[in-house]
């Protein structure tokens, strides 16, 4: 009798609501290719974005990009797993929402004993994204100031103490007064409410006129064009996410206007591709998070069937931290 593994599947675009969960055969790993048996998955923005159709998939499609467990088998070829050993990863194809899957195993990485499924499951999409965003998009030297759209989201909480261990100034913003002070806990030296206040008049406020090195933004089509106004001149923008909606076309004589500023738009998956440089940002996320320079939040938990109520609370922004969904 063929294995099975009950697996969150999209047939059509469009919200929560049309979330399924369906037994899914269980094969063995060919080529290069790893069985692993999850006990935690990782909820991401890209999730939604692949379930609503902006970033579109070929349907039906498992959902899930972010999970933690055992491997239970490798392929031919694979030699950096062994069966019976912990691993978490971060990436493609979608389908770590499930009980267990086969995928490639490249970019699967051994996990160290001292960190818990739950936090690796919670951090591995999250945490490597912050590894290249302070260590492979723009040169950032201490003292340097950043400013973090989303600070108390799991990203964000990652990216205060991140830059915090490494004498960076960052600067927040979120959409409550609590948020703002729970980004502040974790090492964002400042933390706007944008509801409240005009993010881009307090940044010049707090840098005295200046502006800021870097933008860090996943928020996008609501941000970007604030996000520039608070660049110095030679100022990076990095756009890594569109929460509010894709950035719209832009005009390149608009950023020598503002000061020739530079604009990038990265994604985790290129630099993970390569399985050496994807290794060595787990190790160096593995390394912050052992040696306690960075905590990982885990602040809800919900059971793969409530995916559905999973994905409404992340997309109305009633989530801080990061969210995992237990097989």
């Amino acid at each position: 009798m063929q294995q099975t593994a009950r697996t969150v599947v999209i047939h059509e675009n469009g919200g929560p609501e049309i979330l399924r969960i369906e037994d899914r055969p269980l094969g063995d790993p060919g080529p290069g290719e790893v069985r692993i048996r999850h006990h935690a998955c990782g909820l991401n923005f890209i999730d939604v974005y692949q379930r609503s159709g902006l970033y579109p998939l070929e349907l039906p499609h498992a959902l899930g990009m972010e999970a933690a467990g055992v491997v239970e088998a490798v392929g031919e070829g694979v030699t950096h797993l062994i069966p019976g050993q912990r691993a978490a990863y971060a990436a493609g194809p979608s389908g770590a929402y499930s009980e267990a899957r086969v995928m490639p195993a490249a970019q699967v990485c051994p996990l160290p004993e001292g960190i818990s499924f739950r936090t690796a499951a919670a951090m591995m999409l999250k945490g490597m994204t912050v590894e290249y965003l302070f260590h492979r998009t723009t040169p950032l030297r201490r003292g340097d100031t950043v400013l973090f759209h989303a600070a108390a989201g799991g990203v964000g909480l990652i990216a205060c103490q991140w830059a915090k261990s490494e004498g960076i100034t960052l600067i927040g913003t979120a959409g409550t007064d609590e948020k703002c002070s729970l980004a502040q806990f974790n090492g964002a030296a400042h933390c706007i409410n944008y509801r409240t206040e005009d993010f881009v008049q307090r940044v010049a406020e707090i840098t005295g006129g200046k502006g800021v090195d870097v933008v860090m933004d996943s928020i996008g089509a609501d941000t970007f064009e604030g996000s520039l106004n608070c660049l110095k001149p030679l100022g990076m923008m990095i756009s890594f996410g569109n929460a509010s909606g894709p950035v719209p076309p832009v005009d390149l004589g608009m950023l020598a206007q503002r000061g020739s500023l530079k604009v990038t738009r990265p994604t985790l998956f290129t630099h993970i591709s390569d399985h050496a440089v994807c290794q060595a940002m787990a190790r160096r996320l593995f390394g912050k998070v052992e040696g306690r320079e960075v905590k990982i939040h885990v602040d809800q938990e919900f059971p793969l069937d409530q995916v559905a109520e999973a994905h409404s609370a992340l997309e109305a922004r009633q989530t801080t931290g990061s969210t995992i969904l237990v097989p």
